[in-house]
């Protein structure tokens, strides 16, 4: 084809493409009205909160520490840690969160983990780039915290490995799901106490000799969905550290907050 009938031809199928898609989506719309990710009141756009479900979502917002993104009731300086930070620090570089754990944070994660509604990847990952702000930039590879087999045979989907696709496309980063293998199936770590998380995942996280060349050096974004005690994130860490990782910083949707829950 030639250049100039190629260029001619762009003109007008672009525009047609979009229209196509506006169709689409109005079609949804008629069919599927859209509703609150929250509570599932009526809302103008899919994967939009209400008015009052925004309200009362706990958002971090700085002052917070810079390693654990825990927040601070006022501001004491840029690089201020917490208590949590200084005696335990953890084995990645810095947590980023977009909100605090509660009810409303818990139900818009388990919609998404449980309840099969992937549309919720979207702007959950639209979120947690807006959260990860200045970490965001640096990193070079996005990758997910991975699920044993069994239990993506269970789900059908990896929620944090869908999470993790928005993000990397957001950040026009490579999103690689299969960088680390869950070798070890684990207990549910609902319920579980902090030592009993840590003991729990204990090596359950390896990267593949064949994989180490994708992670050599690299700067990971590792994503999840929540931080609990941070015993999985750190677990991953700890396996993309040995794989080779240069750095890992870690996002994540909700945060839980000791006496905040």
């Amino acid at each position: 084809m030639r250049a100039g009938a190629a260029v001619e031809k762009s003109t007008w199928l672009e525009p047609l493409r979009a229209r196509l898609r506006a169709a689409g989506r109005f079609v949804i719309n008629l069919a599927l009205p859209p509703a609150c990710m929250a509570c599932n009141r009526p809302v103008a756009e899919s994967g939009a909160l209400c008015a009052t479900c925004w309200d009362r979502l706990r958002l971090i917002e700085r002052p917070f520490c810079q390693r654990l993104a825990i927040p601070f009731g006022y501001d004491i300086g840029p690089e201020a840690l917490s208590a949590e930070a200084i005696a335990d620090p953890p084995p990645f570089n810095r947590l980023r969160a977009v909100a605090v754990y509660d009810e409303l944070s818990g139900r818009i994660v388990q919609g998404l983990k449980y309840h099969d509604h992937v549309e919720l990847a979207r702007s959950i990952g639209a979120m947690m780039v807006r959260a990860a702000g200045d970490i965001a930039g640096e990193a070079q590879i996005v990758v997910p915290v991975p699920l044993h087999p069994r239990r993506l045979w269970q789900r059908r989907f990896n929620q944090s490995g869908m999470i993790a696709a928005e993000i990397a496309k957001r950040l026009e980063r490579p999103h690689l799901p299969d960088l680390v293998d869950r070798i070890k199936p684990t207990r549910r770590q609902v319920g579980l106490k902090a030592s009993e998380r840590a003991a729990n995942v204990q090596g359950a996280f390896r990267v593949s000799t064949e994989a180490r060349a994708k992670l050599a050096g690299r700067h990971v974004l590792l994503v999840d969905d929540v931080y609990t005690t941070g015993a999985t994130a750190k677990a991953v860490t700890r396996a993309l550290l040995r794989g080779g990782a240069a750095r890992v910083d870690v996002v994540v949707f909700a945060r839980v907050v000791e006496g905040l829950g």
